[in-house]
């Protein structure tokens, strides 16, 4: 197999075009032979992990070809597996999945029973997830060049972790790699010289935390040559967050004194070897910050500044025009795709636009297989994809090498760490190829209506925390007569909105009170990752029911048939993002109601909570 491009550790050794041309040569090696190391990939993973329960659960006897795999093993979803993993949880150590130890569970922004699915890892993971960060910059090097000159302000976050009954922590993938010596101590690197110095990073306070990346990113404003979060949705945060801080911050540059409100000592003393007394820069940005248009504040306050690193496919597309205006449109780059089951690829074409990118899948990460996608024609955001196949649809996986262009598949993975064909739930269209590599666009998570940043919910979720908070009315004898929802980006953080006309039978009026919770019942019927961002991460704004005229949804199916659509096969559809619709709908809002308050979320399983 390609032997993957190797650190340095010194400044004074470090040949950065020596380091470019290892890492380039070592994706062009692997896409070129792209079947041959799957199928090496395939074999040692099975070889490995020979002897681990579930392999022999399933009678695969030590088997390490492609062909007998196929026939043998099960296309499992999460719940699948999940009595696997309670076990893991609850403190089984016996090779379950894998020969190696479970070192720790990566909780994934898809949920089960409401509750974050654990995804099981070993330590040499790391190493895996490193090798594919290590490969981004000597890629977009080809596009932007010089950028080891500079230094990339990105705002990154730890987020809440837990642990299981069995002593594992169970916490997000990027916190599990910000708090690792893979990250801590990584090193000399030109193209991981950030702004924000480590303990600013590893801060478990948000504000503070955000606060002082801000300040550090200003304080070195001229040195800035990139700038990103992981989504969309992060950075946009961290801009609002100036829009309302950037007195204070001025206050602390002119003064070279921190925040009192700063009083994590880690922080305060990393901030402070960056922080020095200089009027002329606070005069600087006030004079830009207190102008009364904040279009292009990213070039005005960083203007050396080459490109915005986020991601921006799939729902964080909604988010692009946001960023076109604070940046004056600068690149918008995805430079990779993963997620907590996997880290699957890259992004060879990196300036290229949001709606055109497509990511390379790297052959060493994982053994990927692709299920084949009908897509049905419907108004709401996602696509339907059984649950479960029979045998006819196991036989359709298709390759990695085998996949067809234009066609949509679900992803499904087989991991080093124990996880065997195991659909991912991401859909994606082949778009080209790179050597004998697919290059996929990622063309929305199965079965997702609403997403603001990292959480996910889907029609049944909807309709069963509809269904909750329906109670509230029964006194009042109001039934729903229908509803849709609606992700609204137009307020920083984003919230819900559902659109509800009622059909009432009593002549009391509803007081607003109940409305109010109705809302909150809804968010606390919605799964953990929806209410760790309203609670913890305050990524999601409060819920909001907008009550709109009698005969709103015959309107909206009279527009749906004027579109094309049959009247026969017309169902409401339970989430919109179509313009005209949304317009439609606010154009007949009688009245809206907020969720007074957050729902109850705690770090960890409910389960967990209560032992």
């Amino acid at each position: 197999m390609p032997e993957a491009p190797k650190n340095t550790l010194k400044p004074t050794e470090y040949n950065l075009a020596e380091k470019n041309k290892e890492a380039l040569q070592f994706i062009e090696d692997v896409t070129t032979h792209a079947d041959d190391v799957q199928k090496r990939v395939l074999s040692e993973i099975l070889s490995r992990n020979a002897h681990v329960e579930y392999l022999q659960k399933h009678g695969l006897n030590g088997h390490t070809d492609r062909e007998t795999f196929k026939k043998t093993m099960p296309v499992i979803t999460y719940e699948h597996i999940q009595p696997e993993i309670s076990r893991i949880a609850n403190g089984d150590k016996s090779p379950i999945l894998s020969s190696q130890p479970i070192s720790e569970f990566l909780t994934s922004s898809g949920t089960s029973g409401g509750e974050r699915k654990l995804m099981p890892t070993i330590e040499e993971e790391l190493d895996r997830r490193s090798l594919l960060y290590s490969l981004l910059m000597p890629v977009m090097n080809q596009f932007v060049p010089g950028l080891d000159k500079g230094k990339g302000m990105y705002f990154l976050f730890i987020k809440a972790e837990a642990k299981t009954p069995g002593g594992l922590v169970a916490r997000p993938v990027l916190t599990s790699y910000y708090k690792s010596t893979h990250f801590k101590d990584r090193p000399y690197d030109p193209y991981t010289n950030y702004t924000s110095p480590n303990e600013t990073i590893l801060c478990p306070d948000s504000y503070q935390s955000m606060y002082s990346q801000l300040l550090c990113g200003l304080c070195l404003h001229k040195e800035v040559l990139r700038v990103g979060a992981v989504f969309a949705s992060g950075f946009i945060r961290a801009i609002k967050f100036l829009e309302k801080h950037w007195s204070i911050l001025c206050h602390d540059i002119r003064t070279g004194t921190l925040d009192p409100r700063i009083t994590d000592p880690s922080v305060r003393e990393a901030v402070m070897k960056i922080l020095k007394p200089d009027p002329e820069l606070a005069d600087f940005i006030e004079g830009e910050c207190g102008k009364e248009s904040w279009q292009g504040i990213i070039p005005r306050l960083w203007p050396n500044t080459k490109y915005v690193d986020v991601i921006v496919t799939g729902t964080m597309s909604q988010y692009i025009p946001t960023l076109d205006y604070y940046s004056n449109a600068l690149p918008l780059v995805c430079t990779m795709y993963a997620s907590s089951e996997c880290y699957f690829g890259l992004n060879l074409n990196p300036l290229y636009k949001p709606s055109e990118v497509a990511y390379t899948l790297i052959p060493t990460m994982a053994y990927f297989e692709f299920l084949p996608v009908q897509r049905n024609n419907g108004v709401t955001n996602s696509i339907n994809v059984a649950k479960s196949l029979n045998e006819k649809e196991q036989q359709e996986l298709v390759d990695l090498a085998d996949v067809k262009l234009g066609r949509e598949y679900e992803l499904v993975v087989t991991t080093y760490a124990g996880l065997y064909r195991y659909r991912v739930g991401d859909v994606l269209r082949v778009a080209g190829f790179k050597n004998n590599a697919p290059q996929f666009n990622f063309v929305c998570r199965k079965n997702v209506c609403l997403s603001i940043d990292s959480d996910k919910t889907d029609e049944v979720e909807l309709q069963n925390a509809v269904k909750n908070a329906l109670a509230h009315l029964v006194p009042f004898d109001a039934n729903l007569a229908e509803y849709t929802s609606y992700a609204d980006l137009s307020t920083i953080p984003g919230h819900y909105v559902l659109y509800w006309e009622l059909s009432l039978k009593g002549s009391t009026p509803i007081p607003p009170s109940v409305f109010e919770d109705c809302c909150l019942a809804i968010e606390e019927s919605l799964n953990s990752v929806y209410r760790q961002g309203r609670v913890s991460d305050k990524s999601i704004g409060p819920l909001e029911i907008k009550i709109v005229e009698n005969g709103t949804f015959d309107k909206l199916m009279d527009y749906a048939i004027s579109l094309g659509a049959s009247i026969n096969q017309y169902k409401t559809p339970r989430c919109v993002k179509f313009a005209p619709i949304v317009e439609l709908l606010n154009s007949r809002v009688v009245s809206s109601y907020f969720s007074p308050k957050c729902p109850k979320w705690v770090p960890g399983h409910k389960q967990w909570v209560q032992q």
